[in-house]
């Protein structure tokens, strides 16, 4: 089986389906099509399909030209069609894993898709689940769902690996081709299938022991920025009451040679990553009967920022301008996650909106990379609301403007000297002039 399907992997003959065509789906539909294969991707919204089929891009940074240039090849599917599953040699599954509202693992799109595929799969194929999980998932879920729908053995009949994304969205240094791609397996042999798959379009495959390995070493990577971002967090709270500025503090700090790597605080956290992976851990941990208590500190730590940065957006009001939060216009700069894309997925830009306008504020929001709000899971309250114009006279008509998320190109200097109280949760006025500096409240 192994060396047949690596033998059409090197010669171009393999076909590869990518299902799920979000943030990590798309960019890898693209990869294996530009490394010359047939490729199928697969989604059940039609409404995805049909864009691209159109030629047309819903995720920001990835431009229209790269899908005009994947649809007009004739070497791509683009389908809601599962059946079509048995026409590919590797299928790579990148489907969301969020939480539940007790924030344990949602795996009922890894388990939609397992049964989507399951009557599909035949001998001879390599499936690999690419979704953030728990460990486990793949030879305990995946596995199962896919032999008892298929009557195949994995293993012997069809190959399952793990690969976890690795995707950041809208970093120009790193991108799917330049960033390793850990593989674990659950044979030697998938091992071998999943490794010469992955190496046609990535700089490096690191195999590691096992599937539960490259499972852990995805939430490994997540755990470690949300505990310390966790820190910084509680640092600029710390440093906020001495009159220290926090972002003075790790400049300085970041110009030790060792020892020290640069995290920044912010009013909360948002993606898919960070505040949803380290909760798959702490979930798996309690099967083992293990408490994890420094993990579940830092999602604390990290989920109590939005209520920090809108009391300290309350307090200011009531300082500098003598007005209550009920009824005060509040612009919200930036909906995004994080800077310079259109990714809303947990952001803590819609908390920080909830969290006003149930105080009675009236809040709006400018985002230039999301000109309509789109529906999200926890926040369908907002869908359909725009972006604000960006204009000195229209920004003249709020009483306070939050920060919430640093895109390049936003003109702070017009917000600043058009709107009479800024609060900045990023640390993003600090290119201003000093004079302007001195107008704006840090949170």
């Amino acid at each position: 089986m192994a060396a047949a399907f690596v033998g059409r992997v090197e010669s171009r003959e393999a076909k590869v389906g990518i299902v799920g065509l979000g943030y990590v789906g798309l960019p890898l539909l693209l990869a294996f099509h530009a490394a010359g294969f047939r490729t199928f991707g697969f989604d059940i919204d039609p409404a995805k399909i049909e864009k691209l089929q159109g030629g047309k891009s819903y995720i920001h940074h990835i431009a229209e030209k790269r899908i005009a240039a994947l649809v007009g090849s004739g070497r791509t599917v683009l389908t809601t069609d599962y059946s079509r599953i048995a026409e590919v040699d590797a299928m790579l599954i990148c489907v969301p894993t969020p939480l539940t509202r007790y924030r344990d693992p949602d795996m009922s799109f890894v388990v939609a898709t397992a049964e989507a595929i399951a009557p599909h799969l035949r001998a001879g194929q390599l499936v690999t689940l690419e979704s953030t999980t728990y460990p486990m998932t793949s030879e305990d879920l995946l596995a199962a769902i896919l032999e008892q729908g298929s009557g195949l053995q994995a293993g012997r009949d069809f190959a399952i690996a793990y690969s976890p994304e690795r995707e950041d969205p809208g970093n120009p240094d790193f991108d799917t081709n330049s960033i390793p791609k850990v593989v674990g397996a659950d044979t030697a042999a998938a091992g071998d299938m999943a490794e010469a798959l992955y190496a046609t379009v990535t700089a490096r495959v690191v195999r590691v022991a096992s599937m539960r390995t490259a499972e852990a070493v995805k939430l490994t990577e997540n755990v470690f920025r949300a505990v310390n971002i966790a820190l910084v967090n509680e640092l600029k709270v710390i440093f906020d009451q001495m009159g220290i500025d926090v972002f003075d503090v790790i400049d300085a700090a970041k110009t030790k040679p060792f020892g020290f790597m640069p995290f920044y605080p912010g009013p909360g956290i948002g993606g898919h990553c960070i505040p949803v992976d380290p909760f798959y851990l702490t979930w798996k941990a309690r099967e083992f009967g293990i408490h994890t208590r420094f993990i579940e500190l830092a999602g604390e730590i990290n989920s109590g920022m939005p209520q920090w940065v809108v009391g300290r957006l309350v307090s200011a009001l009531s300082d500098r301008l003598g007005k209550p939060i009920r009824g005060a216009r509040v612009l919200v700069v930036g909906l995004a996650y994080k800077k310079n894309v259109d990714d809303v997925r947990e952001s803590p830009s819609l908390v920080l909106m909830e969290m006003l306008e149930e105080r009675g504020a009236l809040v709006d929001y400018y985002d230039p990379f999301v000109p309509v709000m789109r529906r999200t899971r926890k926040h369908g309250e907002f869908e359909g609301r725009a972006s604000i114009g960006w204009s000195p006279e229209a920004l003249a008509g709020y009483d306070a403007a939050l920060i919430a998320t640093d895109h390049d190109g936003i003109d702070l200097a017009t917000l600043v000297k058009s709107v009479p109280l800024v609060v900045d949760s990023r640390g993003a006025s600090r290119a201003l002039s000093p004079e302007l500096q001195a107008r704006v409240v840090r949170a």
